[in-house]
């Protein structure tokens, strides 16, 4: 199906959308919110916010365990957010969604897993452009296991070198992991093509999609992915919880991550047999209300309409990047063609933390400083950036406040 984007737009009613949103009437030092730090974590719908009072008001009990009538009305409502999850992204089976605490958690628990796999000699690839997140425990896990870490080059205008990425896999290459979007560039990475690549080499994809899930249409079975893990706090959810999901062969292959209740099947002081998925990788007591709010979020962003969603936010990056880059001195790092909508930026002389620091004076809420892509800073030979980060809730009239505002910054620190 195609859209036309003056029509979607047209239909598109932001006012409306705004209006589910409490925290977008706030003040804040004395002017209307301008929220651009959605990159960081989204502002969420009454509606969602409403879910989490009914289930702690309601029928608050622990799931899975009880037969008394709201352990079951919990239980329900967890695990039908976990089927919503399932067919918002395509997953073939719903136990192959397993709730985390966040992308951080995910990937975590596969780079723990895959410590029993892997062996001297083994290769895994990273990205140039990862969050820390998706470094730092594959670092630690080629420490644990004497695996050897290479990492895809990128470009000046903030894309992979897929060229390069073609030349690093080998017969020894069991694992890699890139984002699906990069949080300090906003540059969409061609991921299906390097799950193609990877797979044909033999060797497993997890896919970083903390900053893709809220733009973006995506289908687990298309992409053929073998792991991919997100945030519900991204997406108008709430924080502490998110997903990892996994193909169902892949997560039979890995061993438990944390042990405890609900993960197993048997105990005893000779022997534990483990719980069949999901429940083997999700000990203890989980974020229950968390769970059924990340549910709520995905019916809310499917009621908006995903398309809707991209169509409005490429509007609004396009003319954000027009009115920034008539500043002098202002540069914008990150130029693909492919970008969701994060600009990052610096004023030639000016320290962005500094311009952050005014704005935020004026209402603006944005984020600086490393981004917790230090690589990416070390490639630019920068110390951070300022990045405005937008949503579908916002609107080009805050757009206009920004601009106004930092213009301002370079007024007051030139």
């Amino acid at each position: 199906m195609t859209f036309n984007t003056l029509d979607t737009i047209m239909a598109f009613d932001v006012q409306k959308i705004r209006a589910d949103f409490p925290i977008l009437s706030r003040i804040v030092n004395g002017y209307p919110l301008v929220y651009f730090d959605n990159a960081a974590t989204s502002q969420k719908p009454k509606i969602v916010i409403d879910s989490i009072v009914d289930y702690y008001s309601n029928y608050n009990a622990n799931i899975h365990r009880g037969v008394h009538s709201l352990s079951q009305e919990a239980t329900d409502a967890y695990e039908i957010a976990r089927q919503k999850i399932q067919h918002h992204f395509n997953a073939e089976k719903s136990h192959e969604i397993i709730f985390t605490s966040g992308t951080t958690h995910g990937i975590n628990m596969v780079a723990s897993g895959f410590s029993k796999l892997l062996k001297v000699g083994d290769e895994i690839i990273v990205s140039a452009m990862e969050h820390h997140s998706n470094i730092v425990p594959w670092q630690m896990l080629c420490e644990k296991t004497g695996a050897v870490l290479k990492v895809i080059p990128m470009s000046e205008e903030g894309t992979l070198v897929i060229s390069e990425y073609e030349e690093l896999l080998s017969e020894n290459t069991k694992l890699v992991f890139v984002n699906h979007v990069s949080n300090a560039l906003g540059t969409i990475n061609p991921i299906k093509a390097i799950i193609e690549k990877a797979h044909k080499k033999g060797a497993a994809v997890l896919i970083d999609g903390a900053q893709a899930t809220s733009h973006l249409m995506i289908d687990f079975q298309e992409l053929d992915v073998d792991f991919y893990v997100t945030s519900a706090h991204k997406m108008c959810g709430p924080t502490g919880v998110g997903i990892l999901y996994g193909k169902e062969v892949w997560l039979n292959k890995l061993p438990p991550y944390q042990g405890g209740g609900e993960m197993i099947k048997t105990v005893t002081f000779e022997k534990t047999t483990y719980a069949d998925l999901p429940h083997k990788f999700e000990a203890g007591t989980p974020n229950i209300s968390g769970g059924i709010a990340f549910g709520v979020a995905i019916d809310y962003l499917n009621s908006v309409g995903l398309i809707n969603i991209q169509e409005y936010e490429n509007m609004l990056l396009k003319y954000a990047t027009k009115k920034l880059l008539e500043i002098e001195g202002l540069k914008i790092y990150g130029t693909s063609s492919e970008k969701t909508t994060v600009i990052s930026f610096n004023i030639k002389g000016i320290h962005p933390y500094d311009i952050g620091t005014i704005v935020d004076k004026l209402g603006v809420a944005v984020r600086t400083g490393h981004h917790c892509t230090q690589p990416i800073m070390d490639f630019y030979k920068i110390s951070g950036t300022v990045r405005a980060s937008f949503a579908f809730y916002n609107t080009k009239i805050e757009i206009d406040i920004f601009i106004e505002a930092v213009k301002k910054a370079k007024m007051m620190l030139s």
